[in-house]
C-alpha cells in the first residue's frame, strides 16, 4: 500500500508512475517493469524510480502518478493504493475513441502517427490516455478495446483502430500537474477545499464548521482561474462558475434570482463548487456607489445572504478570484464567508521553469533549447506570458517552414512536419515580442548599451555591479551573510558625465524589468491624483520584481522642503511624503531597486539621502585624461579616420570636459566631413580629417562664451 502523490510536469501523459528505490528493491521490482495500481479500479504503468528533481513530500512510501493515471485507478491524491507486477502482453490490437473532436482523426496515417505517439504505453481497457498531436496541448483518448485483454503494451507492430465518432462525455480534465510555480498555495486551497468536500465527517468530530470559501488574488494572468478548474477535477465534485455580468438583469429583482438559481443548483448537486471568476464586478464596496446603482447594491447583499445567510448552505465552497482584491465590499471579507485569501504571486526562477516546461510538453524541442536560461530572462512574466512566449516559439518555427509549403497542396507531407523543431533562437526571437503583461503599461524598450560603451566611471560601474546585479545573480549567498542590497542608488553630477547612459547600460547588463519614470507625468492638478500615481508606479514595480525604478532628474519630483509658500507648498509635502511611505514604509519594498539621477542634489529633499531609502549615493567626476581617451576611443570606433587624427592629443585638448562635451565634438567632426564629401561631389575617400576636429573643438569652447551672453540679455 502507498499512499498517492504528484507527479513531475515532465511526466504527465507519459504513462510513468516513480517510486523511491528503496520501495522498489523491497517489494522486489525493478525500474522500467510494467505494474499494476489498485485505486477503486485497476490500471498500468511504467515504473521509474525518483530523481534529484522529486517533487516536494516525496520519498518512501508515496507513488508519483499525474492526474491521467489517477483518474484510471479512480484514486485521488493522499488516497492509498496497491502496487504490484503486471502480468502483460504485447498489444496486438486497441481500439480508440476520442473524448475531443480533432481533425487529425480523418485518414488511415493519423493512427500510425497516434501508434507512434503512444508506443511503449502500457493500458487496459476504459484507461483514458494522452497525446500531443503536433504540440496540441491535450487530445485524450479512451481504450474501448484490447486484443488480448488485461494489461498490454502498445508496441510496433499493433494496429491501432481510432472510432471517427469522438465520445464528446466531458472536457480535458485539468489536474495539479498542469500548474506551475505555485506548490506551497495549492497546498493551502487543498487543505481549505479537499478536506470539506471528502472528508466532512472529520469537521463534525471536531465539532467545528468546515471553511466556506476562499479568495483567489493577484496580478492577470498568474493562474487563479487554473486552479479552480483542477481543483474542481481533483476533487471531482459538482462545479459552476459564474462572471459577473451574466447575472446582472434588466428587470427588478431577476438579477438577485440569477444568483439564488446558481446556489440552489449547487445545492441540489452537493457537494459542489462555485466559482465567481472577477468577484469584484459583481461585489463592490457599496459606500462607492452612487445613489443610481441599486441594482449592484441589491446584488451584494444578496451574495451575503446567499453566502452566511439564515439557511445553512451545506457542502457548497466558494471561490472567489480578483486581481483587485482592495475593491471588494469589506462584509465578503470576513471568516464564515471567505474564510482564507490566498495571494497568488507572479512566479520566481523555479516557477517559470516549471511553467516552461509545462506548455512546452508537447512541442519538438531542438537540443540547444535550455529552458533554465529562458527562465532566467523572463523576470516578472506571468503564466500567460510565457504561454504566450512559448506559443511564440513555436511561430516563430512555423514562419521557416511558409516558403516551403505550397498554398494549394491538401496538406503537408508528414515528413515535413515530423521534421520541425523549436530552437533556441526561436525562443529568443519571441522574447522580442512579449513583454511581460504586468508592465506592459509602462514597458520601456531598453536601448542597447553595455558597460562597454561607457569609457572610464570604472570604480562606479564597480559599486553598481555589487548592488544590483550580484544580489539577483548570487541572492542564496546574500542570504547567509543577511546582507540586504541597497534600496536606492543615486547617481549625481555635471551635466553630460554619463548618468543617464549608466542607468542605460545597469538596466540591459542586470537583465531585470525596467520602468522609466518621467516626474512631470506623475503631476496633476486634482488633489490626491500625483500621490495615486507614485502608489500605482511602485505597485507595478512590485509586480514585475526584480526591477528598475529610474527616475531621471528627480530634483523635480521631490524638491527640498519649506521653499515654497501656499498650496504649492502642502502639494510638495504631500508628494515628498508619498514617496518616502513608498521607499521605507511598512509595506516592504522587496526586489524593486530605485534608481535615480539628477545634476543638482542640493535641490533634493535631505530626507531622501538618509539610510534605508537612497543608501548608496555615487557623484560621477569628469573624466580624466586616460578616461576621455577611451570615450573618444568608443565615439569614433566605427567612424573612417585619417592617420593625422590622435586620440591622445584630443583627450590631451579637451581637459576638463565631460562625455557629452566629447560626443559633441565627434559628431559636429563627422557631419563637417560628410560636408565636404559632398561638396567634392562624393568623389575620393570620405575620411575625418584632423582640420574637422579643429573646428569643432573651436565650436565647442564658443558653447560657454554663448550661454553667458544668452544669460546677460535676459
Amino acid at each position: 500500500m502507498l499512499k498517492v502523490k504528484e507527479a513531475m510536469p515532465k511526466d504527465v501523459g507519459r504513462c510513468i508512475a516513480r517510486m523511491a528505490p528503496e520501495d522498489i528493491r523491497e517489494l522486489g521490482l525493478s525500474e522500467g517493469q510494467i505494474i499494476e495500481i489498485e485505486g477503486k479500479k485497476v490500471t498500468a504503468a511504467r515504473l521509474l524510480s525518483c530523481d534529484s528533481e522529486m517533487s516536494e513530500g516525496g520519498g518512501r512510501g508515496f507513488l508519483q502518478i499525474d492526474g491521467i493515471i489517477r483518474d484510471n485507478a479512480q484514486a485521488g491524491i493522499d488516497d492509498k493504493v496497491t502496487v504490484r507486477k503486471a502480468d502483460h502482453h504485447f498489444a496486438g490490437s486497441i481500439t480508440l475513441r476520442p473524448l475531443t473532436s480533432t481533425a487529425l482523426l480523418e485518414k488511415e496515417r493519423d493512427a500510425v502517427y497516434i501508434r507512434s505517439l503512444l508506443e511503449g504505453m502500457a493500458v487496459r481497457k476504459d484507461d483514458r490516455v494522452r497525446t500531443n498531436l503536433f504540440g496540441t496541448r491535450i487530445c485524450d483518448f479512451r481504450v474501448m478495446d484490447t486484443t488480448p485483454d488485461g494489461t498490454v503494451i502498445i508496441s510496433k507492430s499493433t494496429y491501432v483502430n481510432v472510432e471517427k465518432q469522438p465520445e464528446m462525455e466531458k472536457k480535458a480534465r485539468i489536474s495539479y500537474e498542469d500548474i506551475g510555480g505555485l506548490g506551497s498555495q495549492i497546498q493551502r486551497i487543498r487543505e481549505m477545499i479537499e478536506l470539506p468536500l471528502r472528508f466532512p465527517l472529520v469537521f463534525d468530530r471536531l465539532g467545528v464548521q468546515p471553511p466556506k470559501g476562499v479568495l483567489l488574488y493577484g496580478p492577470p494572468g498568474t493562474g487563479k482561474t487554473v486552479i479552480a478548474r483542477a481543483v474542481a477535477a481533483e476533487t471531482d465534485v459538482y462545479f459552476t462558475h459564474i462572471s459577473g455580468p451574466e447575472v446582472i438583469g434588466k428587470f427588478y429583482g431577476e438579477s438577485e434570482e440569477r444568483l439564488r438559481n446558481v446556489f440552489e443548483d449547487a445545492q441540489a448537486h452537493a457537494p459542489s463548487i462555485i466559482f465567481i471568476d472577477e468577484i469584484d464586478a459583481i461585489a463592490p464596496k457599496r459606500e462607492d456607489m452612487g445613489g443610481e446603482k441599486q441594482v449592484e447594491r441589491r446584488v451584494v447583499a444578496q451574495l451575503l445572504a446567499l453566502m452566511d445567510g439564515l439557511e445553512s448552505r451545506g457542502q457548497i465552497v466558494v471561490i472567489g478570484a480578483t486581481n483587485i482584491p482592495n475593491t471588494l465590499d469589506p462584509a465578503l471579507r470576513r471568516p464564515g464567508r471567505f474564510d482564507r485569501e490566498i495571494s497568488i504571486p507572479i512566479p520566481d526562477r523555479k516557477g517559470r521553469h516549471e511553467i516552461l516546461t509545462i506548455h512546452t510538453r508537447g512541442m519538438p524541442l531542438a537540443a540547444d533549447v535550455d529552458l533554465r536560461k529562458v527562465a532566467e530572462m523572463t523576470h516578472g512574466y506571468v503564466g500567460a506570458d510565457l504561454e504566450a512566449l512559448a506559443k511564440e516559439a513555436a511561430m516563430a518555427s512555423l514562419r521557416e517552414l511558409l516558403p516551403e509549403i505550397d498554398m494549394e497542396m491538401e496538406d503537408i507531407p508528414y515528413d515535413r512536419l515530423l521534421a520541425m523543431d523549436v530552437r533556441m533562437d526561436h525562443f529568443l526571437e519571441a522574447f522580442k515580442e512579449v513583454e511581460p503583461s504586468a508592465i506592459r503599461e509602462v514597458f520601456v524598450e531598453v536601448p542597447d548599451v553595455t558597460w562597454r560603451d561607457i569609457g572610464g566611471l570604472e570604480e562606479i560601474k564597480e559599486e553598481l555591479r555589487d548592488a544590483v546585479q550580484w544580489p539577483l545573480q548570487h541572492g542564496d549567498i546574500f542570504e547567509k551573510f543577511d546582507i540586504t542590497p541597497p534600496k536606492g542608488i543615486m547617481l549625481h553630477g555635471a551635466s553630460g558625465t554619463g548618468k543617464t547612459l549608466l542607468a542605460k547600460a545597469l538596466a540591459r547588463e542586470s537583465g531585470v524589468n525596467f520602468i522609466s519614470v518621467k516626474g512631470p507625468s506623475l503631476m496633476s492638478k486634482y488633489v490626491g491624483e500625483s500621490e495615486r500615481a507614485i502608489r500605482d508606479v511602485f505597485r507595478t514595480a512590485k509586480q514585475a520584481s526584480p526591477s528598475i525604478l529610474y527616475f531621471d532628474e528627480i530634483e523635480s519630483l521631490v524638491p527640498v522642503r519649506g521653499k515654497e509658500s501656499g498650496s504649492g507648498a502642502s502639494f510638495t509635502e504631500r508628494v515628498i511624503s508619498q514617496f518616502l511611505a513608498e521607499m521605507s514604509g511598512i509595506e516592504e519594498l522587496k526586489g524593486v531597486v530605485i534608481l535615480a539621477t539628477t545634476n543638482r542634489l542640493d535641490l533634493v529633499d535631505p530626507s531622501l539621502l538618509s539610510g534605508g531609502r537612497f543608501d548608496l549615493i555615487l557623484e560621477l567626476p569628469r573624466p580624466d585624461a586616460q578616461a576621455r581617451e577611451k570615450i573618444f576611443e568608443i565615439h569614433l570606433r566605427k567612424k573612417p579616420l585619417s592617420s593625422e587624427v590622435r586620440i591622445a592629443t584630443l583627450a590631451r585638448l579637451t581637459d576638463g570636459r565631460t562625455g557629452g562635451d566629447i560626443a559633441f565634438v565627434c559628431r559636429k567632426a563627422a557631419m563637417l566631413a560628410v560636408r565636404d564629401h559632398l561638396k567634392t561631389g562624393g568623389d575620393g575617400e570620405l575620411l575625418m580629417e584632423w582640420h574637422h576636429f579643429e573646428s569643432a573643438l573651436k565650436e565647442l569652447k564658443e558653447l560657454p562664451a554663448i550661454c553667458r551672453q544668452n544669460e546677460g540679455s535676459k
